[in-house]
């Protein structure tokens, strides 16, 4: 039986300090879900499904929102700032599940700040009258964006609550634009909405096909929902607060999502819009020729997704970093800057990592953008799969407060579709599976040297304490 959460008991003791409140939490949300996304992939799921790109964001918002139910339970239940990889602890108790888990989230920031280094080249040279087309200076552009981005991580980043408010506003007013630019070219005549019911697939694609391929994709830019369980002990009553703010919040980002793809397609013949790396100012630039918002709009993407990828590698590297200090990866990964204070270890390993991704990609076949979002939802989707199965098991965990509790027919079902979407039966790009394995098996074999690292460790140290013990067995004692 599903409920609300009812009036709650008293908040959990935390040493954080609670500073969120309702509209804070919400910003926070939305802010969490703009960004690269649909800044950066409208093009690509419309050039998967023709006319309809609507279709894939609205299946992607539907399984966001099965899933952000199942978070619910869970924060609400244990309002702790650890996320996925707590609740797969607690649910199995099986550390190297617990592990993946951990690095499948990291590997996801990797490859999302890594979408959205592409994302920021390829609109940096559009805002500068450069040839966004050209690859290789894209390319360059993402590196040394990636280079700039470390650096800024390296000093240290004081985030706040407020830095949060200014950079959500901003991403949202560019999408915002996108919607008053499409409401104006419906009045002046300029839109044409019958291409928004055309289904269009390349290699003549089953309509099944085409929709559950672009909304492996489309799921990227409904990601981040799932960050706001981490500030579970810095908010007011989390209880009652969360179940609110998250379904707003990802209702909200749904609704902005489908309003921009319907007037992109109503707006750019599919073809154009498909080839663009940076789809929103082609649709600026097409709805409103005479007025110069179109120079204005590739800086409020860069801004986005720039915010995009630091939260991203900021994530990554202070994850990789807290692993490293629970000795379930090297050591050496869990080393600090001596003044800076910064993880510079592995500040420098996940940035090695987002370099090597960003060359992979370059030399590809398919869009770089396509294939670094697909594999981010790819590796997400698995940890989604995971949570929802969460929910089912910690059942047996019954808590003596009230909290959320999701209708029991949600996780299964969200269960069943985050895993269907993992799968090769939706038409997903087979190198999604390649780059997110290499990542993984990276993981793995770190896991694996210091495990075997620790465990000799713990054979010597007991050497070293129990000499007596050695001499008994070899005889010393008659």
């Amino acid at each position: 039986m599903s409920s609300t959460a009812q009036v709650d008991t008293g908040e959990e003791h935390t040493e954080l300090r609670r500073v969120m409140g309702p509209k804070l939490l919400l910003l926070f949300i939305v802010g969490d879900i703009l960004g690269t996304g649909v800044y950066a992939l409208t093009g690509k799921v419309a050039s998967e499904v023709g006319g309809a790109a609507w279709a894939p964001f609205l299946v992607a918002f539907a399984i966001a929102m099965i899933t952000a139910f199942s978070y619910l339970e869970l924060v609400t239940k244990y309002p702790q700032a650890a996320g996925a990889a707590l609740y797969t602890h607690k649910a199995f108790g099986v550390h190297f599940l617990t592990f993946i888990v951990a690095f499948t989230v990291m590997c996801s920031g990797i490859t999302s700040a890594s979408t959205a280094s592409r994302a920021f080249a390829s609109n940096l040279a559009k805002g500068f009258g450069l040839d966004s087309d050209n690859t290789s200076l894209v390319m360059v552009l993402a590196l040394a964006f990636m280079a700039v981005v470390a650096l800024v991580n390296l000093r240290g980043v004081g985030e706040s609550v407020k830095a949060n408010i200014v950079l959500t506003l901003v991403e949202l007013s560019g999408l915002l634009l996108v919607i008053m630019v499409g409401f104006f070219a419906l009045t002046a005549g300029e839109t044409d909405f019958s291409r928004t019911m055309v289904f269009e697939s390349p290699n003549d694609k089953s309509a099944f096909l085409a929709v559950t391929a672009a909304t492996a994709l489309a799921f990227f830019a409904m990601v981040g929902f799932e960050d706001s369980v981490n500030m579970a002990e810095e908010t007011h009553d989390p209880v009652r607060t969360f179940p609110k703010m998250m379904i707003t919040g990802i209702g909200i980002t749904g609704v902005i999502y489908i309003l921009v793809a319907l007037f992109s397609v109503a707006i750019v013949p599919v073809g154009e819009l498909g080839k663009s790396e940076t789809p929103l100012v082609t649709v600026v630039e097409t709805a409103a020729p005479s007025v110069p918002i179109d120079t204005l709009l590739p800086f409020i993407s860069m801004f986005a997704v720039a915010n995009s990828a630091l939260i991203n590698m900021l994530m990554a590297s202070r994850l990789l970093y807290g692993m490293a200090r629970q000795e379930v990866l090297p050591p050496v990964l869990g080393r600090v800057h001596p003044t800076r204070q910064t993880p510079w270890a592995a500040i420098a390993f996940t940035t090695a990592l987002a370099f090597g991704l960003i060359l992979y990609v370059s030399g590809a076949s398919t869009s770089a953008t396509e294939l670094l979002g697909g594999t981010t939802s790819l590796l997400l989707l698995g940890v989604f799969t995971v949570v929802n199965i969460c929910v089912l098991v910690l059942r047996k965990d019954v808590k003596d407060r009230p909290h959320f509790v999701a209708p029991t027919a949600l996780p299964a079902l969200g269960a069943l579709l985050c895993a269907f979407f993992v799968t090769p039966l939706t038409g997903r790009d087979s190198a999604q599976y390649e780059i997110a394995g290499w990542l993984l098996l990276i993981g793995v074999v770190l896991w694996a040297i210091t495990w075997f690292a620790n465990r000799a460790l713990r054979s010597k140290k007991t050497y070293i304490r129990h000499p007596e013990d050695i001499g008994e067995r070899e005889g010393g004692v008659n």
